[in-house]
């Protein structure tokens, strides 16, 4: 034991400080608490610093929904992009089914023009037909009237009574063969009332097919104003 000055009990080396004071592994008198309060302070700038971890733990999980939102309004964006080529493709599908749907129609009015014109030159070979058949009866008309200039000569060498009897049958005859040619030209007037009605069938029949056309035209345009209003839709 050694005594030091400035103090009433005496102390060892180990526990004491020059000036005698009693000291301790903590310091001293009151050393406990603030080794107490430091290691709350570093317990507390621990907790702030796992605190400070955890949030920037947290940022990079937001970073990363970010990015991931990010990643997902991409795959939105290009979802969108495939539709609307999906969109431009139909559309550009139904322009050429519109255009083969023209195309059909003018091979139709070609054909139509083709089987009118057909129309009209059966009916010029008819009418030349026609205008044969007077040639022909004509000819016929003639030949009788030669024939009764031959008769009248045969029959004045034979007498006058026989000329007389002659002349009348022949007559008789014309009227006849008038009466005959009456009902060919009737008849003929009746083929050409029929073909003219048939002509007049077809051309309703046209009309028609023209008018549905013309619906499915409509109900076209209708469709495609539907899907231009689903594509605003989508856009909005």
């Amino acid at each position: 034991m050694r005594l030091y000055l400035g103090t009433r009990r005496t102390k060892s080396l180990k526990s004491c400080n020059r000036w005698g004071k009693r000291v301790t592994m903590w310091g001293g008198r009151g050393g406990r608490e603030r080794e107490r309060e430091r290691e709350r302070k570093r317990e507390r700038e621990r907790e702030r610093e796992r605190e400070r971890e955890r949030e920037r733990e947290r940022e990079r999980e937001r970073e990363r929904e970010r990015k991931r939102e990010r990643e997902r309004e991409r795959e939105r964006e290009r979802e969108r992009e495939r539709e609307r080529e999906r969109d431009r493709e139909r559309e550009r599908e139904i322009e050429r089914e519109r255009e083969r749907e023209r195309e059909r129609e003018r091979e139709r009015e070609r054909e139509r023009d083709r089987e009118r014109e057909r129309e009209r030159e059966r009916e010029r070979e008819k009418e030349r037909e026609r205008e044969r058949e007077r040639e022909r009866e004509r000819e016929r008309e003639r030949e009788r009237g030669r024939e009764v200039e031959r008769e009248r000569e045969r029959e004045r060498v034979r007498g006058r009574e026989c000329v007389c009897e002659r002349e009348r049958e022949i007559e008789r005859e014309r009227d006849r063969e008038r009466e005959r040619e009456r009902e060919r030209e009737r008849e003929r007037e009746r083929e050409r009332k029929r073909e003219r009605e048939i002509e007049r069938e077809r051309e309703r029949e046209r009309e028609r097919e023209i008018e549905r056309e013309r619906e499915i035209e409509r109900e076209r345009e209708r469709e495609r104003e539907r899907e231009r209003e689903r594509e605003r839709e989508r856009e909005r």
